[in-house]
């Protein structure tokens, strides 16, 4: 029961990021939204990483794995997220993380020996994409103005979270996946605010509002920290495979969410390609899931 508690709970925390960066961004801008909420992020990870006594990562390879993540896993899709919810819906933007599976099929099939497209896979990618092309039509529509530009980088930051997957799996596998997590905010929060300082404009504080305030610190501390140790917990107590059913809970969260909180726009397409993307995902895992729950059943 604790177990699925935590499950919901972190469904809930994700899905609920894209309607909280679409509140906050036009206020700061993206890249100072993505600083403020990565900073304090990281600040709060640098004391839990001292006073819980973990350290960082000795071995050279390691090391540049770690460093590859904090860019790659946090600051570039952060970035992206947040730059194409200027001119996307939140639910839409929700809807098209979900792709972050079918991205992880292709790039492991290339970075990971076990690892291979099978025919079925394909037919996984297949109906996955065709949901992403589905919902790439609205831009079209003037009833529903989703930008192709936004929502090309929201799948570039899918692409970037698919990409990290397997560098983790690959050449972090025997590091401590808090370690990971909070070097990899530590590094992205860094890069971020560095290129902020120097490149981006900072807003005025008498430009933000109560609830543009309230909405970032919710995204650093809820949403980014708590839903890490969330995550890990639900890792290391279920697996890895059974957590990441979570892709599944996000969608129509951040669907609903969006329509309730900010009058976005539910029509026939983005529901059916949101089921496509998904169905993607189940027929992409099916057979996975369905072989490692006959090997634990066989070990009760």
């Amino acid at each position: 029961m604790r177990n699925w508690l935590l499950f919901w709970g972190l469904g809930l925390i994700w899905g609920s990021s894209f309607l909280l960066i679409k509140v906050a961004v036009d206020a700061f801008g993206p890249l100072p939204l993505v600083s403020v909420r990565l900073g304090l992020a990281a600040a709060f990870m640098v004391v839990f990483l001292r006073v819980t006594g973990r350290r960082w990562p000795t071995d050279p390879r390691e090391r540049a794995a770690l460093l590859f993540v904090g860019v790659v896993n946090t600051a570039v899709p952060f970035t992206l997220i947040t730059w194409g919810e200027q001119d996307i819906d939140s639910g839409l933007a929700t809807v098209l993380n979900a792709t972050v599976p079918l991205f992880t099929l292709v790039i492991a099939h290339v970075g990971l020996p076990d690892e291979r497209i099978t025919p079925q896979k394909v037919l996984g990618l297949a109906l996955g994409f065709a949901g992403v092309a589905l919902l790439a039509s609205r831009s079209t529509e003037s009833s529903s103005p989703n930008p192709l530009a936004g929502q090309v980088a929201v799948l570039g930051a899918s692409a970037c979270y698919a990409m990290s997957a397997v560098v983790i799996r690959r050449y972090l596998r025997g590091v401590d996946p808090f370690t990971i997590a909070g070097g990899s905010l530590i590094i992205g929060g860094s890069l971020i605010i560095a290129v902020t300082l120097a490149a981006a404009p900072l807003p005025a504080a008498a430009d933000l509002g109560a609830q543009d305030v309230l909405a970032v610190v919710t995204l650093a501390l809820v949403n980014t920290v708590l839903a890490y140790f969330l995550f890990y917990t639900l890792i290391s107590t279920w697996g890895a495979t059974r957590t990441t059913l979570v892709t599944y809970v996000m969608p129509p969260v951040g669907v609903t969410l969006g329509a309730l909180f900010l009058d976005e726009t539910v029509d026939w397409k983005i529901v059916v390609g949101a089921a496509m993307i998904l169905a993607g995902v189940v027929v992409v895992n099916w057979h996975r899931r369905r072989a490692r729950s006959a090997v634990a059943e066989a070990g009760d």
